[in-house]
């Protein structure tokens, strides 16, 4: 059992819809997880399913680029620990997204969240916007974007894959 099941199941005591929207805010689920999860387990209909992924997969975006600067330069002066995860984890969102970036410039960051596999997604897009030093305000309905496209594709493959079993 995944990681996301298993979240799934501990929230099986809320809402399905507030269940569905706290999985898409987890940086592991998101909403590659929370979406499949909202229709086959919560037996959501696809429209609200949508809609909880879609909203609980932007809600830590807006926090993700304001804070993500200030934060992770005040703990990484206060812990060498934490410096080393950010240096890696800045390296490694940096060489996974900077071809594309260069190649592309912004849309590229659309694109690289709408894709609905693993490390990519909203939430390393939003590092990913930090990084190369996209605005905020840009950022954020590029993101948006790409969020409602990987809602698109993650819906059509759900619905797919539960229509042939």
């Amino acid at each position: 059992m995944s990681l996301t099941e298993t979240v799934a199941e501990y929230l099986a005591n809320i809402s399905p819809e507030i269940a569905t929207l706290l999985i898409a805010a987890l940086p592991f689920g998101e909403l590659r997880g929370a979406l499949p999860i909202a229709i086959t387990v919560f037996k959501l209909p696809i429209l609200a399913a949508y809609f909880w992924s879609v909203a609980g997969n932007m809600l830590p975006v807006f926090f993700i680029l304001w804070l993500i600067g200030p934060l992770s330069h005040w703990l990484s002066i206060r812990s060498k620990m934490v410096k080393n995860f950010f240096d890696w984890f800045f390296e490694r969102t940096h060489k996974k997204t900077n071809s594309k970036i260069q190649q592309y410039g912004a849309i590229a960051l659309v694109l690289f969240v709408a894709i609905p596999l693993p490390f990519t997604g909203a939430w390393t897009g939003s590092v990913a916007a930090y990084l190369f030093g996209i605005k905020k305000r840009v950022a954020m309905p590029l993101i948006y974007i790409g969020v409602l496209i990987s809602g698109f594709i993650v819906s059509l493959l759900t619905v797919g894959a539960v229509s042939i079993f």
